[in-house]
């Protein structure tokens, strides 16, 4: 009897063995962060525009098809209107650098504070349409600026697009360059932006979005530009008498995120987040070009009177872009950098 009952004893101790060692194969499995099991990581994204602005859409598209692509195991939270920054895009990319931003979209003409290059992007009436436009980003030379920001500790994702910029004031319509003549005209931190208005006779104020709103309400700047999305999101036909479509600028968002939190990834969620990024720029190339219509009905129905560059008018203003094109040079600060852009959209 005492045989059988140690025998009992031995089988149970055996089988608490064998399920303790299941156990730990299985807890082993959960934490190695393989394929289809790995562990979940938070990002805070945040972009420049308000909740409703074309970008920010972009960002929750982008969110999402990131959480779909990664089955949960990568979460992104976007925050609008530069909330995690202050507003500040230049404090921003540092921040990105640093790691105290997780991820960020910014504009590329943003960039060109850190690296001159970007600014070749935004070159008045370099490219014919969008779809010369995204070639070109996607394309070597797009590659090489989007590799540069690893010089600030930046892994670039891509790049989203952004409608062409166009002109809205409070004085006039703008149908031909000697209408900006004497306008006070905010414009981003840019110095190409300066240099191709000021050919027009116009008042450049370099300004922070943030002020841009309350500056034209109390009459300190008479007009801005931006694409059309952030003309309605920021509700510019409150304080905006006048909208031209003038298309008279690209300008792209590039997507980055911080380096070290990219490298702490694993290859598939890295793959993800960089074929979510692709994806996003299509879709969100589509939302914009559906958008446009009927954000200038709506501009329209707000009161604003809007006119639009026929092509004999905008000749005038490629005219004025080119005779300004060894200024733009010394802003992008390397010749044969910008000689190549130009080459590769037929300018040259």
């Amino acid at each position: 009897m005492k045989n059988y009952f140690f025998a009992i004893s031995i089988v149970f101790f055996l089988m608490f063995l064998v399920a303790c060692g299941n156990s730990e194969d299985a807890s082993s499995s959960e934490g190695e962060g393989s394929e289809g099991n790995e562990e979940t990581v938070s990002f805070n994204l945040s972009t420049p525009d308000p909740e409703e602005a074309n970008v920010t859409v972009a960002a929750k598209e982008f969110a999402k098809v990131v959480e779909e692509k990664s089955e949960g195991s990568i979460e992104i939270k976007v925050h609008p209107n530069g909330t995690l920054y202050g507003g500040d895009p230049s404090a921003a990319v540092k921040q990105l650098g640093s790691g105290s931003l997780d991820m960020l979209v910014l504009s590329t003409s943003l960039y060109a504070n850190f690296e001159p290059r970007f600014s070749a992007i935004s070159v008045p009436y370099l490219f014919d349409d969008t779809e010369q436009f995204v070639s070109f980003l996607n394309g070597d030379l797009g590659e090489e600026l989007l590799g540069s920001v690893s010089e600030l500790d930046i892994k670039g994702l891509g790049y989203w697009t952004r409608d062409f910029r166009q002109i809205t004031n409070s004085q006039r319509p703008i149908e031909e360059p000697e209408d900006l003549d004497g306008l006070k005209l905010r414009v981003p931190n840019n110095p190409l932006w300066v240099e191709f208005f000021k050919g027009a006779g116009t008042a450049t104020t370099p300004m922070d979005f943030g002020e841009v709103y309350n500056a034209l309400q109390l009459g300190t700047i008479d007009g801005q530009e931006n694409p059309l999305g952030v003309i309605s999101s920021a509700k510019m036909y409150e304080v905006q008498e006048y909208l031209t479509i003038s298309n008279h600028m690209a300008d792209g968002w590039l997507v980055g995120i911080n380096q070290s939190k990219y490298d702490q990834l694993s290859d598939d969620q890295k793959q993800i987040l960089e074929e979510a990024t692709k994806e996003t720029q299509g879709w969100s190339l589509d939302y914009n070009q559906e958008q446009a219509e009927s954000i200038i009905e709506n501009l329209e129905k707000e009161g604003m009177k809007v006119n639009s560059l026929t092509e004999e008018q905008q000749q005038k203003f490629i005219e004025l872009s080119q005779e300004a094109y060894p200024a733009f040079k010394e802003v992008v600060e390397d010749e044969e950098f910008f000689e190549k852009v130009l080459k590769s959209v037929g300018k040259d």
